[in-house]
């Protein structure tokens, strides 16, 4: 080994050791008679000294000339420091030079290789080798490490076979868009890369392997935000002879063996929300529990009396926005303009103010008398000094939007959660939705997602009512992942597909494996898929799930490190189509 040590492994123990340490120049502090070296790698940063009136003049003149990453070999006594540094491990001690080799000089890099940068991010993405150099980044990719680990060891326990599944896939007609590959040797014939294995793994319940998990790397070629890649991981897990308990059990059990190995946290049993509970208290199928403001229906009240805020609305519903009396006009219309300029058909947001004072100001005071305000606003559990926030129109539309608001308000006063972090399961999903521009139904996760028993018979007659056997785990209002139990029978496949629009001959084509091996005594099963990137994100912390994948693309999908996607030459494209 070229070291015997690393930056981070000396404290005062090794005091009068001999060692080496290899890693980057950090800085460099040379105060003329005396210059300290800032080394770094992966594992910390050790401090080296060299005095010019104890060293060996040549050896000095190389100290002083070192840069910024410069990769060096330094050999030398391990000594106390005379100012500790109690912000680092290594921070009692430094290492006096005897010896210093230079392995490998450096460019100046484009920004500061430190946690707190002056890099901005494209360009750290540009050059995203030497972002991963930085502290932060290397202590991200740990912790994914980390937790990837930990979920193995919890998954062999529980006896699932870790087992992969092809890249290059058929494509289907449900989902977000495929990326494709044309195949050479077959004209106008083409791959998809696997938005997920989702029949796949079904296959290895229908082969016996019972228990089954991958890390596996899916496609998804869909507009891009802080919480979505084009290329991303998620954790996949299908399970035989299991119950929706089953999967809640023991994937619950995953994330608290997680949050306690990995940030000492005990996290209690996760409370389980319908998702008709959770759009009625939240407006939202991912609520945030962490700040409560539960929504209060209001709707029987405002109608009593004509209000030209909300003409014939189907529901009126309120939060409390603690301490929100205090906004300014300025910061309500910001609001307002917030919901009106959203994809919500609702009326105009409305407000009351309970002041500090007691008093009550509202553009609903024209309308409504001061008792039956007080009423809406206790209900809410507002107290002196907050806002009632209130939204009507129709059902859906008015909870969708009170729901982004009270994300938007929370944004926007800077609240301090009152639990760090806050899950729980969002169940009994509807199996469909209803999509206007193509008047069919599409499935609200997947095709395979198996019906409630009791709504089976629900596919022919009323699909639109049909409840899903499907559960989304929801951490601090993200999405970390979601399943269900799968249709294991094939007459109730066939149902499904008719339900959104898919013919027979369509669906054979598609889906001929799974509905061919469904007539080969297929076990009930069910599973689930767990965003592993965003998991990362939620434990890790950070605004951005590209601070927690190695090579992540940009927002236009690009990697603007490798130039991609980019031409291809000339000749492979011709072999690619069969051109001459």
């Amino acid at each position: 080994m070229l070291r015997t040590h690393t930056c981070g492994d000396l404290t005062s123990v090794a005091v009068g050791q001999k060692v080496v340490l290899c890693g980057w120049v950090q800085r460099v502090r040379d105060k003329g008679k005396v210059v300290w070296i800032d080394l770094r790698d992966r594992y910390g940063m050790t401090q080296l000294v060299i005095e010019e009136q104890h060293a060996d003049s040549a050896l000095f003149t190389q100290a002083r000339q070192l840069g910024r990453e410069y990769v060096i070999s330094a050999q030398g006594e391990v000594v106390k420091r005379m100012s500790p540094n109690p912000k680092l491990p290594t921070g009692e001690i430094e290492v006096r030079l005897t010896s210093l080799e230079l392995i490998n000089a450096s460019k100046t890099p484009p920004f500061l290789i430190e946690d707190a940068t002056d890099g901005h991010e494209e360009l750290r993405m540009q050059y995203r080798y030497l972002d991963l150099r930085r502290p932060c980044m290397q202590r991200n990719l740990a912790l994914r490490q980390k937790i990837t680990q930990l979920t193995r060891d919890y998954l062999n326990q529980e006896g699932l076979l870790e087992l992969d599944t092809p890249i290059l896939i058929r494509s289907t007609p449900e989902g977000a868009r495929d990326f494709v590959v044309p195949a050479r040797k077959e004209p106008d014939h083409f791959y998809a890369l696997p938005q997920s294995p989702q029949v796949l793994k079904q296959l290895f319940m229908v082969a016996g392997m019972d228990r089954y998990f991958q890390f596996a790397r899916c496609f998804r070629d869909e507009d891009l935000r802080a919480d979505r890649q084009p290329e991303f991981t998620q954790l996949d897990c299908e399970l035989s002879f299991i119950s929706q308990d089953d999967i809640l059990s023991i994937f619950e059990g995953l994330i608290k063996t997680l949050f306690a190995e990995v940030k000492n946290i005990t996290l209690p049993d996760f409370p389980v929300m319908t998702y008709e509970e959770a759009m009625q208290a939240y407006g939202s199928d991912k609520p945030d529990l962490r700040f409560g403001m539960r929504f209060v229906e209001v709707t029987e009240e405002a109608k009593k009396v004509p209000c030209p805020l909300w003409p014939s609305p189907e529901l009126v519903v309120a939060i409390a926005l603690p301490g929100g009396a205090r906004l300014s006009r300025k910061v309500l219309d910001r609001m307002s303009a917030f919901v009106q300029e959203g994809a919500w058909s609702v009326d105009k947001m409305t407000y009351v103010k309970w002041t500090e004072e007691g008093e009550y100001r509202s553009p609903l005071t024209k309308w409504y008398d001061e008792a039956v305000l007080q009423g809406w606003a206790k209900r809410a559990g507002a107290q002196q000094g907050d806002l009632l926030l209130l939204i009507g129109g129709d059902k859906e539309a008015a909870q969708e939007a009170l729901g982004a608001l009270r994300l938007q308000a929370i944004k926007e006063m800077e609240l301090k959660p009152t639990y760090a972090f806050a899950p729980l399961w969002v169940i009994d999903f509807p199996l469909l939705e209803w999509h206007a521009e193509e008047q069919r139904y599409h499935a609200k996760h997947h095709p395979f997602t198996a019906p409630k028993p009791a709504d089976v018979a629900l596919l022919d007659s009323d699909p639109g009512r049909v409840c899903a056997n499907a559960y989304d785990l929801v951490i601090n209002g993200v999405e970390i992942g979601g399943g269900s139990i799968r249709i294991h029978e094939r007459d109730v496949q066939e149902k499904v597909f008719k339900a959104i629009g898919m013919d027979q001959k369509t669906a054979f084509e598609q889906f001929g494996a799974l509905l061919t091996a469904l007539e080969y005594g297929t076990p009930p099963h069910g599973g689930i898929a767990l965003g592993w990137d965003r998991l990362c994100l939620v434990m890790g912390g950070g605004n951005s799930i590209r601070d927690y994948i190695p090579f992540p693309k940009n927002n236009a999908a690009r990697d603007v490190m490798l130039g991609a996607p980019a031409p291809l030459f000339e000749s492979t494209m011709n072999e690619k189509l069969h051109k001459s």
